[in-house]
């Protein structure tokens, strides 16, 4: 599996590197506080396959990194995806070393 670190993604978004963002926790995660990912649930991956693209980077994101990265193994295991990285440590990571500020449930 690959992985991406919090630096790593915010570097990608400062450079202008295109990429999509996936944010697999649940809605109220999501409402909480978020990084602008597109929200798709993990319960919904399977039925929202087609909002995943299978061309250009993918980073998908959770709280931590688990469910994200499970996520991504079985997108790549499963169904042939070969452009998808987790993000380590997920929404915490991104909270303690890039942005204090963003609200994590």
């Amino acid at each position: 599996m690959r992985e991406l670190t919090v630096q790593e993604l915010n570097d990608w978004r400062n450079s202008g590197r295109p990429f999509v963002l996936i944010d697999v926790r649940e809605p109220m995660e999501y409402e909480t506080g978020n990084i602008n990912g597109v929200s798709i649930p993990m319960g919904e991956v399977l039925q929202r396959i087609n909002e995943i693209p299978r061309e250009g980077d993918v980073v998908i994101h959770c709280k931590s990194g688990g469910r994200s990265g499970n996520v991504v193994r079985y997108l790549s295991s499963e169904m042939g995806y070969d452009n998808l990285y987790n993000l380590q440590g997920g929404m915490l990571a991104w909270k303690s070393q890039i942005d204090p500020s963003v609200q994590v449930l």
